[in-house]
């Protein structure tokens, strides 16, 4: 069940960036939806969190992890702009393209796995009550853009 608990976690703060619309983001979206999912996590956390100097401690690796998260969408983009370019080239084999797929998937990875490495650093700042109170908070944010257990539209249409 732990597992399960981080890994919803994990895919919330991921999912966080992409507020769950279909459309393409620019960086300036990206940088704008990243502030306005910190600002939010901030309100949260002043809300759940009591102790002012702690709250600041957990705001500040909150926003490490959107950091994060945003270096991540640019190195995507940069990696996908590579295989855009590699589809062009006729000459191209498939070898070309796996090893840029490798290069992807292992900066996802590290990416994921820093953002963990963030998400247990907040997990031991707070008491189990306060790490409750703020995952049933994230949860609320993150139903007005997931879709529910069965597939349909849990939050808000469109997108």
């Amino acid at each position: 069940m732990n597992k399960l608990k981080l890994l919803a976690l994990l895919c919330l703060v991921m999912a966080l960036t992409a507020a769950g619309c279909g459309r393409h983001y620019g960086r300036g979206d990206v940088d704008a939806m990243g502030e306005r999912v910190a600002h939010e996590m901030n309100e949260l956390i002043e809300k759940t969190v009591q102790d002012s100097e702690k709250a600041k401690k957990v705001e500040a690796v909150v926003a490490d992890i959107v950091q994060e998260i945003k270096e991540s969408y640019k190195q995507n983009r940069q990696f996908h702009r590579k295989l855009y370019e590699l589809n062009a080239n006729y000459q191209a084999v498939p070898e070309d393209f796996t090893k840029i797929l490798d290069e992807m998937n292992n900066s996802r990875m590290r990416s994921a796995t820093k953002i963990l490495g963030l998400r247990f650093k907040m997990k031991e700042m707070l008491t189990a009550e306060e790490w409750k109170s703020l995952s049933d908070g994230m949860n609320q944010y993150r139903a007005r853009y997931w879709h529910d257990k069965d597939g349909t539209d849990a939050g808000k249409s469109g997108g």
